[in-house]
This record gives C-alpha cells, sequence and structure tokens, in this order.
C-alpha cells in the first residue's frame, strides 16, 4: 500500500506539470495576444485521459507538439476492405490519414472512421459522426492494462500455489495473499452462497483482485483507466449475469416465473417485476464500478486543472493538497468497489443457488 500511495502522489507530480506546461505552451505559442481559454484546454485533457486510447504515451512536448510513447497494433475489419493490421503511428496522433486499398481511414477522438482522401468527418442533426466505422479489433491501452493485470494476476497466484505445493506456508507475495484470500472465502463467499460456495471461489477470487489491481493500476502514472470503461465493466457484470443464471435451481426460477406462496393475480403482477430484477441486479453492478472510477478521476483531475486555471501561488499549493487526499481515499475506493462487485456478485448467485423447502404452499385466493 506505501509503494501504491507513492506511485499515486508522483502520478500527481506528473500530471500536475503536464497541464502546466502544456498551459504554458499554448500562451507562449499564442503571438497574437488572444486569450487562451484554459477551461476548455483541461476539459480536454480530462475527456483524453478518460478515454482509451491507440496510444501509449509517456509524455508530450507542447512547444513542439510531438508525443513520446509507444503506439499500439490497430487491428480493422472493414466489409469492404477485409481485414488490415498496422501500427497506430501511422494515424500520427490522429494528424495523418491511413491509406488502404485506396480506402481512407482517420483516427478522430480515439476512433477510427472510414472518410476520403481530404479526411472529411460529417456530423447528422444531433452532432454525431456519420461516417461509416470499420470493426475495431485492435489492441488499445485499456486492453494492454487488462493483459497486465492479468498475467501479474497469473504470477502471484502461481507462486501462492508453488510455496503452499512445498512448504505448506506461504512465502513472499503468499504472506500477502493469503489473509485476502480467506478474506474473501470467510466473510463473502461462505455468509452469501452458503455449502456451495466451493465452486465459485475461483471466479469470485478472480474478478475481487482482477478489479482491485486494475483500480490500482489506475492510480499510477501509467494512465490506466480500464474500470472507468464502460464496455468493461458490462464485460464483468455480464459473466455474473451468465453464472448466476446457469447456477439457478429449480426454486430459484419458480421465484421468478411463479412465486410461491402468494395469490394467483398477486403471481402474474410480480412476475414481470422479478424478470426486470434479473437484469437490474447486474446492470446495478456495472453502473456503480463504472461510475464510481470515474468519478475519482474526474475529481483528482479537475482538481489538477484547477491549479491552472487559478493560477496562483496561494491555490496552487492549496488545490494539490486537495488532490493528495482525494488520491489516498482513492486508494480506499480502489479496494472498496472490488470489494462490493464480488460481494454483490456472491449475494446474487447465493439467491440463484439456495434451497427454499421451507415456503408453505399457495395461498388460495378468497
Amino acid at each position: 500500500m506505501q509503494i501504491t500511495s507513492r506511485l499515486s502522489i508522483f502520478a500527481l507530480l506528473f500530471l500536475t506539470m503536464s497541464l502546466v506546461s502544456s498551459a504554458k505552451d499554448d500562451k507562449t505559442s499564442d503571438q497574437d495576444g488572444g486569450q487562451v481559454d484554459t477551461e476548455e484546454e483541461v476539459e480536454a485533457y480530462i475527456d483524453h485521459h478518460l478515454d482509451d486510447s491507440h496510444y501509449f504515451n509517456l509524455f508530450s512536448d507542447g512547444k513542439t507538439g510531438e508525443h513520446f510513447g509507444i503506439p499500439l497494433p490497430v487491428i480493422i475489419y472493414d466489409f469492404d476492405n477485409g481485414l488490415h493490421a498496422f501500427s497506430a503511428s501511422k494515424f500520427h496522433h490522429g494528424e495523418d490519414l491511413v491509406e488502404i486499398n485506396g480506402q481512407h481511414y482517420k483516427l478522430y477522438h480515439t476512433k477510427i472512421y472510414k472518410t476520403d482522401a481530404e479526411g472529411s468527418i460529417t456530423y447528422d442533426e444531433e452532432g454525431f459522426v456519420e461516417n461509416e466505422k470499420p470493426i475495431d479489433f485492435s489492441i488499445t491501452k485499456n486492453v494492454i492494462g487488462m493483459i497486465l493485470a492479468s498475467v501479474l494476476l497469473f504470477w502471484m497466484f502461481t507462486s501462492l500455489a508453488k510455496s503452499y505445493r512445498k512448504n505448506q506456508i506461504p512465502k513472499g507475495i503468499g504472506r500477502f495473499l493469503e489473509p485476502l484470500v480467506i478474506y474473501v472465502r470467510d466473510e463473502i463467499a461462505k455468509p452469501n452462497i452458503g455449502p456451495k460456495y466451493k465452486k465459485y471461489m475461483s471466479f469470485l477470487l478472480t474478478v475481487f483482485f482482477f478489479i482491485w489491481i486494475l483500480n490500482l493500476m489506475g492510480m499510477t502514472p501509467l494512465g490506466f483507466n480500464v474500470t472507468g470503461n464502460i464496455a468493461v465493466t458490462f464485460g464483468l457484470a455480464l459473466i455474473t449475469f451468465i453464472i448466476v443464471q446457469f447456477s439457478g435451481n429449480k426454486d430459484y426460477w419458480k421465484h421468478i416465473f411463479w412465486m410461491p406462496g402468494v395469490p394467483i393475480p398477486m403471481k402474474i403482477v410480480l412476475m414481470p417485476i422479478e424478470i426486470l430484477g434479473m437484469f437490474t441486479k447486474p446492470f446495478a453492478l456495472m453502473i456503480r464500478l463504472f461510475a464510481n472510477m470515474t468519478a475519482g478521476h474526474v475529481v483528482i483531475m479537475s482538481l489538477l486543472g484547477l491549479i491552472v486555471v487559478m493560477q496562483n501561488w496561494i491555490a496552487g499549493p492549496a488545490f494539490f493538497g486537495f488532490t493528495i487526499m482525494i488520491s489516498v481515499i482513492e486508494l480506499l475506493v480502489a479496494f472498496l468497489q472490488a470489494y462490493i462487485f464480488t460481494l454483490l456478485s456472491a449475494l446474487y448467485i447465493g439467491m440463484a443457488v439456495e434451497d427454499h423447502s421451507d415456503h408453505s404452499e399457495d395461498v388460495p385466493v378468497v
């Protein structure tokens, strides 16, 4: 936790210097004396941090506009042009077009669109881009983050298993993992699932540590925002939904479609409500994780942005201090959101596998 806290502080320093230098460079480049709208600049910087990217950016030179980082592989499938793979460096951060077999592609606001030789982007009446999009299978920054988290997770638990196999006593990273594994087992799985908890321990441990690691990675200078991506939280919630539905016993389905112990008219009323509840539970999982992690990043970046907007020696240290405090709280939130997601997943699974033999027979309508 101390290492993560130090990385978090370093990340804040890194982002602060980037924001301040970016604002200064824009001002020095404004030779005509026009006013620079720094609030819009900060808002764009926050959006850039929250969005996924085809580049693994380390830093940028505000004077030259040059970016330093690693371009990631782009893999697109166009129904008119087939499957193609190339480096994101060909887009030159959206400044250049990529031509393949006479078709032109443009990187615009982290999305890839088909366009003409001039790179035209058209909008509809509601302001949405009308250009056709190829199917994007690219290895983006969020994908890299999930791969790193998966490799780290595999290494951690492989080390724990090896230490148990040799000495029956965990060593190294295993000493840190063992209390957490026991905590998930005794405080989450057993109370909420019951005697059948062992069947679901692998899933609960995986989702707990996977989310926690991704949340902590988002507090580092690497700039990951994986759990702040609605597609990722949707995927995690979908896995929970599938496990719950395939684990449901006859009592679970009976309580959804024909609830015992209530009059028949109430059964008809409750059935659509229970069916709706099947989908609202994973939806709540998805939105809760996404909203909390996104909000944390927005608050931290907004406080740092205020340093640029206020531009005085009093507001700078004050807002930076507030940012440090929020950052420390975010370390707790990173653990808490992993815990809540795992707890609710265990609760929903427990509701699906629970036996309801103690319910009374249907109450006749009087």
